[in-house]
């Protein structure tokens, strides 16, 4: 019945916009919100614990819609956390509430039980299956663990070892497209957009590394999935409509199907990444079965599709392989780098770059923690839960506990970058970008050392759900670090003072405050010694 509903919602969209008025619109809202909130009253309140929290101030969005317009929510968070404490909780879209935890005790619990106690939401869940596929992203419980387990060895050590000539391949590829732009602009420096350049490294390594396929997008090659991305990537979650249907699809989460332009942006990139997987899986199949029969196949894909061998008790089905092809295909600093990079000589190995190069993990992680690639997530609770926390809290009726009762359909939400920053957590200068931090052997606070993630941070989140492409992202980024910092210097396009602010796309998306479009212009020159 879905595909009949998605075709007629068009219909009924343009139907209402013509016809109900502002205030049938708000009686509807007052009504349903009535009506949520007693059924919320009944199902839970008396077993949640209640907790403080900034007030509503939005009749429909709480405080959601400020936290998402916000060039800096982790600001937010933060202050909300020093005023009501580690544990606190935030109204959200007609009369909802989620409970934010910033507590490393409760941070722990809570990543220990994600997989099975908390969930992704229902429009989460809804908008992952229908872009991605039900993969690894959009799996839960005892499937997520199936998941992972088939694809764990294409992420090991000595799988991101025999992909580290691709990073570099593809590193260098730029640094000759940037020599050659310099030399025929008549200049010493060319102004580059650099996030562009980027994601299409990311592209030619991932389809060389996980299907044995290059995408041909650095030396200048159509390719339709990377033209889908830079359109996704480059457009921002800032109209009203947009902003509006995200947050009412947590009360609503059929809204997902209303063919809105980023739903429409979003589809196409699902429709062209399902193209070139099916293309892409058949001719690995092919392969497998001729050319590459008795030999040894590395990509990642290929190393999933042994698990859908006859002895296999890891068995994928066709829907979940294409998930996961989809999901892969969308996932005086300098000078100080530059000399340990100059000085260690000759182009690091994988192990070397994991531990002969401290400055350079050294940026690479400061990076991560005051840049992480998502900058909070929410969950909902499916059964009864007892959250400890390592400071007092202090509820809404004033009594102190030291846990906090958690019922199911009870939201969740960890202010990643928040968490990542917060002075009380990581010190005085923890809003200083100081990659010397993680040299020092007294760099890392106490309390952020109680979190108990990769390196004590969020960034990759943790638990039975942390990143299973952590590994790959990590050396990919130090790989194309290396060589870039190597051999160009960088700087703002109009020098340092240059005001960059965030706004939220697919992902956060770095932009030049008053100016259009997502991109941090940088300029370019080549590093002469």
């Amino acid at each position: 019945m879905r595909p009949d509903l998605y075709s007629v919602l068009p219909t009924v969209h343009s139907s209402l916009a013509n016809s109900i008025t502002l205030i049938d619109v708000a009686a509807v809202i007052a009504t349903i919100w009535a009506l949520r909130g007693a059924f919320r009253v009944a199902r839970r309140t008396l077993r949640t614990t209640r907790l403080r929290g900034p007030p509503r101030t939005d009749f429909v969005f709480g405080l959601s819609k400020q936290v998402i317009e916000s060039t800096d929510n982790a600001a937010l968070y933060e202050a909300w956390a020093g005023k009501y404490g580690v544990v606190y909780e935030v109204p959200t879209t007609l009369g909802g509430r989620k409970i934010m935890l910033s507590d490393p005790r409760a941070l722990t619990h809570f990543f220990s039980k994600e997989a099975w106690s908390y969930v992704l939401t229902d429009e989460t869940k809804l908008v992952i299956r229908r872009i991605f596929g039900p993969g690894i992203m959009w799996a839960q419980g005892e499937d997520h663990k199936r998941q992972r387990k088939s694809l764990t060895p294409a992420f090991s050590q000595a799988a991101i070892g025999k992909f580290t000539p691709i990073f570099y391949d593809s590193a260098h590829k730029v640094k000759v497209a940037w020599d050659t732009m310099i030399e025929t602009s008549g200049s010493d420096n060319i102004v580059v957009k650099v996030q562009n350049w980027m994601n299409h490294i990311s592209l030619d390594s991932i389809g060389l590394a996980c299907f044995s396929h290059d995408f041909g997008s650095l030396d200048g090659k159509p390719a339709p999935v990377a033209e889908a991305f830079d359109t996704v990537a480059s457009s921002s979650m800032r109209s009203a409509v947009d902003i509006g249907l995200f947050l009412l699809s947590e009360v609503f989460p059929f809204l997902a199907y209303l063919p809105t332009p980023r739903i429409k942006s979003l589809l196409e990139m699902r429709r062209t990444m399902e193209d070139i997987s099916k293309k892409l899986l058949a001719r690995i199949k092919k392969e497998k079965e001729g050319i590459l029969d008795g030999k040894e196949e590395s990509s990642i894909i290929g190393m999933l599709m042994k698990a859908n061998d006859s002895n296999s008790d890891l068995q994928s089905p066709p829907g979940e392989v294409l998930a996961q092809m989809k999901i892969l295909l969308a996932a005086g600093i300098q000078n100080k780098l530059r000399q340990e990079l100059l000085a260690f000589g000759e182009e690091p190995t994988y192990k070397q770059l994991q531990s002969n190069l401290p400055y350079l993990d050294a940026v690479v992680h400061e990076i991560l923690r005051v840049h992480p690639p998502v900058p909070d997530l929410t969950r909902v609770a499916v059964e009864n839960d007892i959250i400890p926390v390592s400071e007092s809290v202090i509820t809404k009726s004033g009594e102190v506990v030291n846990s906090i009762s958690i019922a199911p359909g009870t939201r969740i939400g960890i202010p990643i970058s928040a968490i990542n920053k917060s002075i009380s957590i990581w010190g005085s200068d923890a809003k200083v970008f100081q990659p010397e931090r993680w040299l020092k052997e007294d760099g890392i606070p106490r309390k952020a050392q109680d979190i108990q993630a990769y390196r004590h941070l969020l960034s990759f989140a943790d638990g039975p759900k942390i990143c299973i492409g952590k590994g790959f992202a990590l050396t990919e980024f130090k790989v194309v670090m290396s060589v870039l910092v190597r051999n160009f210097v960088f700087e703002l396009r109009d020098g340092h003072n240059t005001r960059v602010e965030h706004v939220m796309g697919l992902l956060p998306r770095p932009k030049i405050v008053g100016e259009q479009g997502i991109d941090v212009p940088l300029r370019v020159r080549r590093y002469e010694g």
